[in-house]
């Protein structure tokens, strides 16, 4: 019994150490194969292996994801419901507090934006300007004025033109120490001497009850089409010559008109900005040139263009009202 009980012990430490032998050839294979992975470049053999290897396993790392990707959802689903209140209060306290970042970020930028914009018109008009803040508008259906974070303070002053950074929104007719008030060019007491940019047909335009714009006193002898593009023409010498007015939108003329009827799209309006410019000096480049006034005179639209002037004019001085006219004032 003894010799038998010596043989099996032996039998079993035989075992063992055959049960050993593959774990430790496969830990030596995996030291030098570590090694030479380590010192052959990228272009190893080693390395080409490797990547083939993680080429043909990852549809099938992408299938076990996808699968496993619900189970995890409503392992989550399960987290949640088991979380402590103030886990879930605190979570939502944090939630608010980047949704907040978030909006207060977005703001920003749009601000910066629009601030870039008014830059970029400032300088490619060559514009001497002051930037203002709209802090209020009309609260009546019969004007149409906005009122600015600016007044005489800031050396501002009646008759000034403000723009946005698309293009012209009106003129300030009224001015306090820390505030000032613009009527919009889509006021019916407003006026701007304006040109078609392309054939440069001299108009006024003007606003209507409704708030739409029209250019008035343009000869049916000019050429003017729809998607014409609407400028200041300068004349009058408050407004500088060529910023954007507005785009026609629709022309006609019946058979015995001497004038178009032409409505204008305006080019911004005062609910769609924040902040404007206000102009605050012309250049001479900036004013209409005698020629320009001498070629708007002598055609019928000028005429009809100064008489308009001219009863604006009237209707000012009896009111003893400087701010009743925009652009056409005294200065024709």
């Amino acid at each position: 019994m003894a010799r038998s009980s010596g043989f099996s012990s032996n039998l079993n430490t035989k075992r063992q150490s055959t049960g050993m032998r593959p774990l430790i050839v496969f830990s030596v294979i995996s030291v030098l194969l570590l090694t030479f992975y380590i010192r052959e470049g990228e272009a190893g053999p080693i390395h080409a292996v490797r990547s083939g290897v993680t080429t043909i396993t990852s549809p099938v790392r992408f299938v076990g994801s996808a699968v496993a990707a619900p189970f995890n959802a409503i392992g989550n689903v399960f987290s949640n419901l088991t979380a402590s209140q103030d886990t879930l209060d605190e979570l939502k306290k944090q939630n608010e507090v980047l949704t907040s970042k978030v909006a207060e970020l977005s703001e920003a930028q749009k601000t910066a934006e629009r601030l870039e914009s008014l830059v970029g018109l400032q300088s490619t008009y060559n514009l001497k300007s002051t930037a203002a803040r709209i802090v209020g508008a009309s609260g009546d259906a019969w004007t149409s004025t906005v009122t600015i974070d600016k007044g005489s303070a800031d050396g501002l002053t009646i008759n000034m033109p403000v723009t946005s950074s698309a293009g012209v929104i009106g003129q300030i007719i009224e001015v306090s120490a820390k505030t000032s008030t613009v009527r919009l060019i889509s006021d019916e007491n407003s006026g701007v001497s304006a040109m078609v940019q392309d054939t440069r047909a001299q108009g006024m335009l003007q606003g209507q009850p409704d708030g739409t714009l029209r250019l008035e006193h343009v000869s049916v002898d000019s050429d003017v089409k729809v998607g014409d593009i609407i400028v200041t023409s300068g004349i009058g010498g408050v407004f500088p010559k060529g910023l954007p007015l507005g785009t026609v939108s629709s022309v006609e003329k019946s058979a015995n008109d001497v004038y178009y009827t032409i409505v204008v799209r305006a080019q911004t309006t005062a609910e769609n900005n924040e902040e404007v410019l206000v102009i605050t000096s012309l250049t001479d480049e900036q004013s209409a040139s005698d020629e320009d006034v001498s070629s708007a005179n002598s055609t019928p639209q000028g005429t009809s263009r100064d008489a308009a002037t001219k009863s604006k004019d009237e209707s000012s001085d009896e009111n003893s009202d400087a701010s009743d006219t925009i652009d056409s004032g005294s200065s024709e």
